[in-house]
């Protein structure tokens, strides 16, 4: 089984205004609510391309009600821990001549709620799982809230893949996860360099495969992918060809992809296709990745030989 964990899961509420004015009264020309959050991310792409899996995090309120909804209507099994204090965020996404956004801070998590989620992977989660831990933690919770969740399972045989910026990233680095994906931004950050080509990339990622890392994904936008493994094999490509529609999202699916391509044959070499692909069938889309959406394009990807 996949489980995803999300710890401030979100409602987005992306909205549309012709000629934004500050100050005035201004009316939306289009808007959309959708289930937000890495974690969540992950498991609508995983559920799109035909891969049962299971949410967890954490909800509360009415917006907590909400994205547990929306993800059940779409086939996806939800654990989430209910806490009482606040409501999930929502996160307001204003598209003008300008795009701005507003996002929200999300509930109260005391530390009984942590430990009831370290309980549920402790009971749930068998040898031969996938967690996928992805995203920011609120304020109040520890950078070490990672690194405590894979040094509990370590002796699972848990495949563990973490989505995660700066101290909460590294910090899980000694646990030896299957896989990270920064994007070459916070890549940079870690290793205190500006990463601008792929060749830059696969040296940096072998930096953190040196910190424990057994598999490294670094998405870089425009300039495509690289995937160093823990086999010794180098991956490098640039992105399949396409219009931009709408970057949210992009990197949650890559890792979808990759875990989709992965469980196909357990080859890298498709994982990465895959999860490439995945990335920028969302990025050339409204909304993330369809099944029909990757397919078309791997088809076109590999008559490219691109790769």
């Amino acid at each position: 089984m996949i489980y995803t964990v999300t710890f401030n899961p979100s409602l987005d509420y992306i909205v549309s205004v012709d000629k934004f004015v500050t100050g005035k009264v201004n009316r939306t020309g289009d808007e959309k609510i959708f289930a937000g959050g890495k974690g969540v991310n992950v498991s609508i792409v995983l559920k799109n391309l035909g891969y049962e899996n299971t949410a967890l995090g954490y909800t509360a309120g009415f917006t907590g009600n909400e994205i547990e909804r929306i993800l059940q209507e779409k086939g996806i099994s939800t654990r989430f821990k209910n806490v009482t204090t606040g409501i999930s965020r929502i996160n307001v996404k204003l598209k003008s001549d300008e795009e701005t956004e507003i996002n929200g801070q999300g509930p109260a998590i005391t530390t009984e709620d942590v430990e009831a989620l370290y309980v549920r992977l402790d009971t749930d989660l068998k040898e031969g799982d996938i967690l996928v831990l992805a995203g920011s933690i609120p304020d109040v919770m520890s950078q070490e809230t990672y690194s405590n969740i894979m040094k509990r399972l370590e002796n699972k045989n848990i495949n563990i893949i973490v989505d995660a910026t700066k101290d909460l990233l590294v910090n899980v680095l000694k646990y030896h996860p299957f896989l990270i994906k920064p994007n070459n931004h916070e890549l940079g950050e870690i290793v205190g360099a500006e990463i601008n080509t792929r060749e830059e990339a696969c040296m940096y990622a072998k930096k953190l495969q040196e910190m424990g890392a057994k598999n490294v994904l670094v998405s870089m936008a425009g300039e495509g992918a690289v995937l160093v493994t823990e086999t010794g094999e180098e991956y490098r490509s640039e992105p399949p060809k396409g219009k931009v529609v709408n970057s949210v999202g992009a990197g949650d699916s890559m890792v979808a992809g990759f875990i989709a391509g992965y469980l196909k044959n357990h080859s890298y070499e498709e994982a990465f296709k895959m999860g490439l692909c995945t990335g920028s069938a969302s990025a050339f889309s409204q909304e993330l990745a369809t099944k029909d959406e990757v397919e078309s394009l791997m088809k076109d990807f590999e008559r490219s030989g691109v790769l």
